[in-house]
């Protein structure tokens, strides 16, 4: 795995042949190597993978009229930072197109339906061994890839229109403020160009992914509706066709995995907002390049768009090299590795007695979050990090070492608050951890309750006078205060 964390900055791969490679497809498009698209997500700026084949089709005569009317619709958008409903028509119809080696969507049918059901039912009353925090699966629902895409791009939206608007807002500052007003309409024209693109790689990149994930929870946030555990089928039987293990044992461990993310988010009601408002602090570290953008401004062409697809497709994000950015970054890996740890431990203390080859799907699970997907890196480049836990292996073993200590009630009650949740520096030293005392925060959980109802003079008589922060070894903040950094990737 890569020693540079969540891939920035990183050009894209050399083909492992080298030039010869380059002499033999000079268009660097077609199957690489390994029968991987050389540009899988198609951004590339000439011939076949111009990124506006996919929209506007050959530019023959008879495709002019729906190409000039969709490049109508690219200037005249005004909505927010990413145009979401061209993100859409992309994302489907990259779906339709199918995954490279061939296999193309499909409807799900009943007998499949029935299956996840069953396998998600089951799954429920095995976890029920392995956790105390009841079912979180209201209803379990099986999806083709394009459902996936419907319902999962309102997440989406919430990860990436912060970086978006970013990018949106730097498109009118680079230019001297006593042309700002002269380039009024120009700028305009830009940021909804910019729109345009973000929605075209995203929707590309969301496309790409369906083909690869196999419930709503894969990237370790709540992807899809409160309380629907989810499963793709066609991406199931993929993911087992080559690991030699019964098709069922595969979508049951699946099920057991969507189950347990379910839970935890249906009965830790802060998990979700923690989750992604990390991301988002993380994203407003993240500087946009100016300089790459000042060049793109300065030569932009209306009738050459896919410029800001280029400049976009190459990535204008850094991160700031700030003590508050390695903070971010730090609760945001930490946060990431507790919740995949946590799945990972419980869903291996249900499964190991049951499945014959729970050790064996534990392993090729974890390997495949560890490395990612192709839309991992066009994700790391649009929003400037790759969602992965890179600690999860610290982190399922230090919640199996609170299974032993602490039991499972001990172990789940952690989740209660935010603030007795292992840090990162915990996770270097989870036998300290799982043997400290922990403080109980639900009288002043009930204090700040009462004051929040207009009670404030209980808690000010009943809180001590040094009273400041939690106090917790765990507390919030305390990745800053102990200038922690995550370390080396997933070991």
């Amino acid at each position: 795995m890569s020693d540079t964390p969540f891939g920035f900055g990183l050009p894209p791969e050399e083909p492992e042949d080298g030039d010869e490679g380059k002499k033999r497809n000079p268009g660097g498009g077609g199957q690489g190597s390994g029968g991987t698209p050389a540009d899988p997500f198609g951004f590339g700026s000439g011939g076949g993978d111009n990124p506006f084949a996919a929209m506007f089709g050959s530019l023959n005569p008879n495709d002019l009229g729906a190409a000039f009317q969709q490049l109508g619709q690219m200037l005249s958008y005004e909505g927010g930072p990413v145009n979401w409903d061209m993100a859409k028509q992309i994302a489907r119809q990259t779906v339709s197109q199918g995954t490279p080696d061939g296999t193309k969507d499909s409807s799900v049918g009943p007998v499949e339906r029935t299956a996840v059901e069953e396998a998600v039912r089951l799954a429920d009353l095995w976890l029920d061994g392995a956790t105390s925090l009841p079912s979180g699966a209201s209803t379990a629902v099986a999806w083709s890839r394009a459902e996936w895409v419907e319902a999962t791009l309102p997440a989406w939206q919430q990860l990436v229109d912060p970086v978006a608007e970013r990018v949106g807002l730097a498109m009118g500052d680079v230019l001297p403020e006593e042309m700002q007003a002269m380039a009024g309409p120009l700028i305009g024209m830009m940021r909804s160009m910019g729109g345009a693109m973000f929605g075209q790689q995203i929707g590309q990149a969301v496309g790409v992914l369906a083909g690869e994930v196999v419930g709503s929870t894969d990237i370790g946030l709540p992807l899809g509706p409160a309380g629907k555990a989810a499963l793709l089928p066609l991406n199931v039987d993929a993911l087992g066709k080559d690991l030699g293990v019964p098709k069922e044992e595969v979508r049951l461990y699946l099920a057991l995995r969507e189950a347990a993310h379910q839970r935890l988010f249906a009965h830790v009601p802060w998990l979700r907002s923690h989750l992604f408002g990390a991301v988002e602090g993380y994203a407003r570290g993240i500087k946009v390049d100016t300089t790459k953008l000042e060049d793109v401004v300065g030569q932009f062409d209306p009738t050459h768009p896919e410029q800001l697809q280029e400049a976009l497709q190459q990535g204008m994000f850094q991160p700031e090299d700030t003590a508050e950015q390695k903070a971010a970054l730090a609760r945001l890996e930490t946060a990431l590795a507790l919740v995949e740890g946590w799945v990972d431990a419980v869903v291996h203390e249900a499964a190991s007695s049951r499945l014959t080859s729970a050790s064996a799907l534990r392993e090729t699970l974890r390997r495949r979050r560890a490395s990612g997907g192709p839309a991992e890196q066009t994700f790391a480049t649009l929003i400037g990090l790759q969602l992965r836990p890179r600690r999860l292996r610290d982190a399922s073993r230090l919640w199996a070492s609170l299974t032993d200590a602490r039991g499972m009630d001990g172990r789940d009650a952690l989740w209660e608050h935010p603030d007795m949740l292992p840090t990162a520096t915990d996770l270097d030293d989870p036998d300290g951890f799982v043997h400290r005392e922990q403080l109980d925060f639900t009288e002043l959980d009930k204090m700040l309750g009462e004051a929040a109802g207009g009670k404030g003079t209980k808690l000010d008589k009943d809180l001590p006078e040094d009273t400041g922060s939690s106090g917790a070894s765990g507390a919030s903040g305390t990745d800053e205060a102990r200038g922690t950094d995550e370390g080396d990737a997933d070991k």
